[in-house]
């Protein structure tokens, strides 16, 4: 059986992260695309992981490429492409730069892989999603955005690491926005099984949902340099995984809404179903009326960056 192909948009610290971990995996063979300026970047990066594949005991195909025809085919496309944040940069100073890049890279996926389940990284997210399907047209259930695992996930961390324990035990969602206005639900955080006010003083879930919110800009002013590239990494590949691998994980990512949760035609971070065929189901938690409030806030300043990237194409 043929392998699948799994095409890298961004040669950066998260795209090299994720060629090591998609071979590692043996989840399919690998095309790590890159500006013609940065191809012998891309070439040497992929060289090097294939030169780890004796130790490691993996195989795949891996190619470093800037000629979107080497992309024909894919089965997954996952886009990092853009400018990272700085410290004192949010996710929105961003949107003008990266927008055009969106732009570029969504009119060639469209010509060499118009059947690739795409995941788009690239800050701000919820926009630049947006931006990317609706310039390929692309179906809703193939384009959605990695935001609410890699959120989840750092707040399953955080309370796994204030309560020392695994955070295999933790469970938890967080929905909204990919950014400060995100919406962590403690009240359906449990672990172990028991629900996390019975275990944790409201004062401390308090600083772990503040901490989830600001969990980007803390690495990036700790980095000085940069922004997070192993969570990211790895939150985006559980994603391709659950497609190539027809899972049916639920997971949270940002999907595109019409109706569920009052919102309609725009993309949030949302319990989502990724199998086989994509986004194939949106799960709808029942909200409190705080929470839906949260949501709405969340939506708000999406909404403000979707106006700008209509605007731009």
């Amino acid at each position: 059986m043929a392998r699948k192909k799994i095409t890298l948009i961004g040669g950066g610290q998260i795209g090299g992260i994720q060629a090591l971990m998609c071979a590692q995996k043996q989840l399919g063979d690998v095309v790590m695309l890159d500006i013609p300026e940065m191809e012998g970047m891309v070439k040497g990066k992929m060289l090097d992981i294939a030169e780890s594949q004796a130790v490691g005991g993996y195989d795949a195909k891996l190619t470093g490429t800037s000629d979107y025809a080497d992309i024909a085919g894919s089965d997954v496309v996952i886009v990092t492409a853009g400018l990272p944040r700085k410290p004192g940069m949010t996710r929105d100073d961003l949107l003008d730069v990266n927008v055009k890049i969106i732009s570029n890279v969504a009119n060639n996926v469209k010509k060499y892989c118009p059947d690739a389940f795409c995941i788009i990284v690239t800050n701000p997210l919820d926009s630049m999603v947006y931006g990317f399907k609706k310039i390929t047209g692309f179906s809703k259930n193939m384009v959605c955005g990695m935001a609410g695992v890699l959120d989840t996930s750092r707040f399953r961390s955080f309370v796994a690491m204030e309560l020392d324990v695994s955070v295999e035990d933790v469970a938890a969602t967080v929905l909204g926005g990919h950014g400060p206005t995100m919406v962590p639900l403690p009240r359906l955080c449990t672990v172990g099984g028991i629900p996390l006010n019975e275990v944790m003083s409201q004062e401390k879930i308090d600083a772990i949902v503040t901490r989830t919110r600001e969990a980007g800009t803390e690495i990036v002013k700790l980095l000085g340099n940069g922004s997070a590239f192993f969570s990211p990494a790895a939150s985006s590949l559980m994603m391709a995984e659950a497609y190539l691998l027809d899972k049916k994980s639920v997971l949270t990512a940002a999907a595109y809404l019409e109706g569920e949760y009052g919102i309609d035609g725009y993309y949030l971070g949302v319990p989502v179903v990724i199998g086989a065929g994509g986004v194939e189901k949106i799960v709808e938690v029942k909200l409190t009326g705080d929470e839906q409030a949260l949501l709405d806030n969340s939506l708000k300043a999406v909404k403000t960056a979707v106006v700008e990237v209509d605007e731009r194409t």
